[in-house]
């Protein structure tokens, strides 16, 4: 078991994977030679060849279709786009096609494809290179919306999202790229899709997060039990879509308070639906209303400003002491 960033994590997946199971193919611009533009693909080229690790155009269209049409054939490519802003000139083919081949064909086809891609803020990037855009493929049905928090997690949920029958979106947050190491087994480890978890535990206050946010509602939940004396149980959701409502459900049930943490904007974003879900499974045990600390409902800003987008630390903190006080 060794130290691994996010990058070397899933570099580690797409390898173990790719010797695993011959069908798994690569695609996407700059991803063979030059090993991606964050360099997730690195020496996979060398490795596979350029047979199953494909450069290609400059053509987000194409690079989605062509994996359509490799998946239909049996073939189980990862798809790499650059940057999550430059995904709608591939949307039709995302909505249109990938998310429908199993209702369409009344389950004779289905389309096994994952399309990573890196997504939020946090490096100062330009415009189109820092939104947060997981409420759009979560809305979609036929697609899984995943989202790590780590090294770690991104390396068992690449793996178990290669091995899904169905299409999954598989976004990773630049900002957690090189942020951290931690320790990554040396052996294949798969994570359950649909499935939160834990990250910690405590009996007064539900805090939500996923991706890049979660490193901000554990640090919050530690600013709360050093300053307030308050036991936050943080649950890191993994999974967008599906959602795991159950376990949203059973730790506000104990709890009686949430708060939600999401890059993304506010209104119609992935907090609204779990809050939704919260007041349907946990409505009795609510002891205050479910509060939402978001990005702001403008255009990403620019790199100059992006701090004030950004959800931080003091604004969870305050979220968290405004619904204890309630």
């Amino acid at each position: 078991m060794g130290k691994l960033n996010m990058v070397k994590a899933l570099n580690l997946a797409l390898l173990q994977e790719m010797e695993r199971d011959a069908a798994v193919v690569v695609i996407g611009e700059d991803v063979g030679v030059d090993g991606g533009v964050f360099r997730v693909t690195e020496d996979l080229h060398r490795q596979f060849g350029g047979t199953r690790v494909i450069d290609s155009p400059l053509a987000e269209a194409a690079i989605i279709g062509t994996a359509v049409g490799m998946a239909l054939y049996g073939l189980k490519p990862v798809c790499e786009i650059q940057f999550s802003g430059f995904a709608f000139q591939c949307f039709h083919q995302i909505e249109n096609h990938a998310a429908r081949y199993r209702a369409r064909s009344r389950g004779r086809f289905n389309c096994q494809m994952v399309l990573r891609m890196p997504y939020g803020g946090g490096v100062r990037a330009l415009e189109h290179h820092t939104e947060s855009e997981e409420q759009f493929y979560a809305h979609i049905p036929g697609l899984k919306m995943v989202i790590p928090s780590g090294p770690r997690t991104a390396r068992a949920l690449l793996a178990s999202a290669i091995r899904d029958p169905d299409p999954v979106i598989f976004f990773e947050a630049k900002a957690l790229y090189h942020a951290a190491k931690e320790e990554v087994p040396d052996e294949i480890e798969t994570l359950p899709l649909g499935r939160a978890r834990i990250d910690r535990e405590g009996r007064d206050l539900t805090l939500i997060a996923y991706g890049a946010m979660l490193r901000v509602a554990r640090e919050a939940a530690e600013v709360q039990a050093a300053e307030d004396g308050v036991e936050v149980e943080v649950i890191d959701l993994l999974t967008v879509s599906p959602l795991d409502r159950e376990a949203l459900t059973a730790s506000v049930t104990k709890t009686g308070r949430a708060v939600i943490v999401h890059e993304a904007t506010r209104s119609f974003g992935p907090g609204a639906e779990i809050a939704a879900s919260i007041m349907e499974g946990a409505f009795l045990s609510l002891e205050a209303p479910v509060r939402r600390v978001t990005a702001y409902d403008v255009p990403f800003v620019g790199f100059a400003r992006e701090r004030v987008q950004i959800p931080d630390v003091a604004r969870v903190v305050a979220a968290c002491r405004e619904t204890l006080a309630f």
